[in-house]
């Protein structure tokens, strides 16, 4: 039985010294469920409103030092709304938080004050690295940097949860290189936990007490990107209404990741390289370049050595970055980690939801196994986020999965079906209902007793399948 997930109160729960909030506007509730859940668990206090006027009202009450804001919102424009906040407390930090449609409204709001945007889908790493940056922002007193090494239950780390033999070496190597000054470079597919691979390399290096910085080179305008990355004076350009730390001074004395580095544009390629040959950045609008010390961890899906060979990636710039690299292993080479994966973040989410979930079921684990997880570990906590808001139990089974999952799944070509007209005359004379059963189970049967491939072959849901297979099975039951 599904059940409608309740909207969250405007208030979050408070921390511990009564502390500005982080105040959330999003219009969507499930996602502002999501966002709050995520800003909790990593400690801060969170109020949330759905609307323009109710976010007004509690920037008013609350005085928030940060706001999250979705730029669309049902009574109210939210780049009207960012100006009127800023008027009010010209020191708040804004993050606009928008859809791909409205990426022109984004640097907009960037240029008339924003602080950074995020483009939806966020990553979790992603969304808390801007939070953390923002505080930063706030105070000079440094931000403890976020860690890798949580407890098993605390996800995202979803990505280091396994025992295979692939990801074993990935922590061997991490815990070899983390010591060291010298670069990593980081590739791997989408979703395979390229940032939680740099933040565990951070956490246990000597840098681990200084700033984590994290900056997406592939979501920030190409306008917006050198401003990011090295800061820039008040007045240096349009829309520059105060000084802004750059990532590189930001993350001193701690450790600059750079993700999806080849999707950075030639020019700010020649100013990285000068950056790592001199250890100083020069903010837009400066006169004199400032010292830094931090080290760089970069990370691409993409292959760097094609980047270079297409002209697309200075050919300097990729030998003084690639020196240390980790290829983070795909989820459909790690083989039974997607089970202890699914299980350790059913486990989380159930306890957000107020679930009873503990485990997988054996015709789910079989499903996960027969999948190539083209999303990734990334895919694996969405599947069980949506699990855990939608149904309850104890264990999933295979109805409770989103409808994709079958698609999505390596099949391989079906054996070839009976010749038309067997077994018809036996058919003859029984209810529909029946005749249904008996095809069903005869696929079933055809295909080695596997659902999605039966499924594939009759042009069904596999949920709807399970859903047949367990009413019969109650109905085969003797009272």
């Amino acid at each position: 039985m599904t059940s409608r997930p309740k909207a969250p109160s405007a208030r979050g729960k408070a921390s511990a010294g009564g502390s500005a909030p982080i105040l959330l506007i999003e219009d969507t509730i499930s996602l502002q469920m999501v966002y709050r859940t995520i800003l909790i668990n990593a400690g801060h206090r969170v109020v949330c409103a759905a609307t323009a006027a109710e976010g007004l009202a509690l920037f008013n009450s609350e005085k928030p030092s940060i706001v999250l804001l979705d730029l669309t919102l049902p009574d109210r424009d939210g780049l009207d709304l960012m100006q009127d906040m800023l008027a009010r407390q010209a020191n708040v930090i804004v993050i606009v938080i928008t859809a791909n449609g409205t990426i022109n409204k984004a640097v907009e709001a960037m240029r008339a004050g924003a602080h950074e945007f995020l483009v939806k889908p966020i990553e979790e790493g992603r969304f808390l690295s801007s939070v953390d940056n923002a505080l930063r922002d706030t105070t000079t007193a440094p931000i403890q940097p976020r860690t890798i090494m949580r407890q098993p239950n605390d996800l995202p780390e979803g990505a280091f949860i396994g025992s295979s033999t692939v990801m074993a070496q990935v922590h061997d190597k991490i815990e070899s290189v983390a010591q060291s000054m010298a670069t990593v470079f980081i590739t791997g597919e989408s979703g395979t936990g390229k940032e939680l691979c740099a933040l565990a390399v951070h956490q246990n290096s000597p840098r681990k007490q200084g700033p984590f910085i994290a900056l997406n080179c592939g979501a920030i305008p190409a306008d917006l990107l050198e401003s990011e990355v090295f800061g820039h004076l008040k007045g240096s350009f349009t829309g520059a209404v105060s000084d802004k730390l750059g990532a590189a001074a930001a993350a001193d004395g701690g450790t600059l990741f750079l993700d999806e580095v080849c999707e950075m544009l030639p020019a700010l390629q020649t100013k990285l390289l000068r950056f790592l040959q001199t250890s100083t950045v020069q903010p837009v609008g400066a006169t004199r370049p400032r010292k830094v010390n931090v080290r760089i961890v970069c990370a691409t899906n993409r292959d760097p050595a094609e980047a270079v060979r297409r002209g697309e990636f200075r050919e300097d710039l990729y030998y003084r970055l690639y020196v240390i690299p980790i290829h983070m292993p795909p989820l459909r080479d790690r083989g039974e980690d997607v089970i202890e994966v699914a299980e350790t973040a059913l486990q989380r989410f159930a306890a957000e939801e107020g679930r009873a979930f503990t485990s997988l079921s054996p015709q789910v684990r079989s499903m996960f196994r027969e999948m190539t997880w083209p999303g990734n570990v990334r895919q694996v906590l969405n599947v069980m986020r949506n699990v855990a808001v939608l149904y309850d139990g104890t264990e999933v089974q295979p109805y409770m999965l989103p409808d994709d999952i079958a698609a999505r799944t390596h099949v391989p070509p079906p054996q070839a079906a009976p010749e038309p007209g067997v077994g018809l005359t036996e058919l003859m004379g029984l209810p529909l209902a029946e005749v249904e059963r008996r095809i069903i189970e005869a696929t079933l049967e055809l295909h080695a007793g596997s659902v999605p491939r039966a499924a594939r072959v009759l042009d069904v849901s596999p949920s709807t399948l399970y859903r047949k297979l367990e009413q019969w099975a109650k109905a085969d039951q003797p009272n």
